[in-house]
């Protein structure tokens, strides 16, 4: 199984507990805290655009919410290439219907338009991968309740834990900050609503 984009690690080490796994990401920062967390995961410093693995050589690929960071069609045109045949890619994203009432929403006014500019729709992905060469495309909706007490989303938005923030003007930003501090309960309750693309190779 190949994890491309996979950041810090977590994906990667939890799909170690059930397949041979490669990983890839651009940032040796990135990759350096990963080989820590997930040391039976071999990685390799790489963009997805250009995958360092011969033609056919994964049953298995995965993209976790990385899609938005990356050239899609030439990202999915290399996944394409090192799948065999019969293989499978999983691409795990934001539905549109995540932005409509994210809790950052306002605080940061701008950050709503900015993410929706910069995640695919399901019919864009359908595209996108068809283009690049995969036989079948599904798309799967999925709900999931989620919370976070007060001092861990100040700490989240304080380490800029999303990289929408480095997209946002400074002035925003601080003043999202300062009304977080402010304003936020002791506990935020949200949905994550999410998009999933599940592509197959033909046989």
């Amino acid at each position: 199984m190949l994890e491309v984009g996979c950041g810090t690690g977590r994906f990667a080490a939890a799909l170690a507990d059930r397949s041979k796994v490669w990983a890839v990401d651009p940032s040796p920062e990135m990759l350096e805290v990963a080989r820590a967390r997930a040391p039976g995961v071999r990685f390799k410093q790489a963009a997805a655009e250009a995958l360092p693995f011969k033609d056919g050589w994964f049953e298995r690929a995965t993209m976790w919410l990385v899609v938005h960071l990356v050239e899609r069609p030439a990202a999915f045109g290399e996944l394409r290439r090192v799948l065999g045949p019969g293989g499978r890619l999983v691409v795990a994203s934001f539905d549109p219907t995540h932005f409509d009432a994210f809790w950052l929403n306002s605080l940061f006014p701008s950050l709503e338009e900015i993410d929706r500019a910069r995640f695919p729709r399901g019919d864009q992905l359908e595209q996108e991968l068809a283009d690049a060469g995969f036989g079948r495309v599904r798309l799967v909706r999925l709900s999931q309740s989620a919370f976070l007490e007060r001092e861990r989303a100040l700490e989240r938005i304080r380490g800029r834990h999303i990289s929408t923030f480095d997209l946002l003007e400074e002035t925003e930003y601080t003043a999202g900050l300062e009304r977080a501090e402010r304003v936020l309960p002791e506990r935020i309750d949200y949905r994550i609503e999410w998009l999933l693309a599940v592509a197959l190779v033909a046989d």
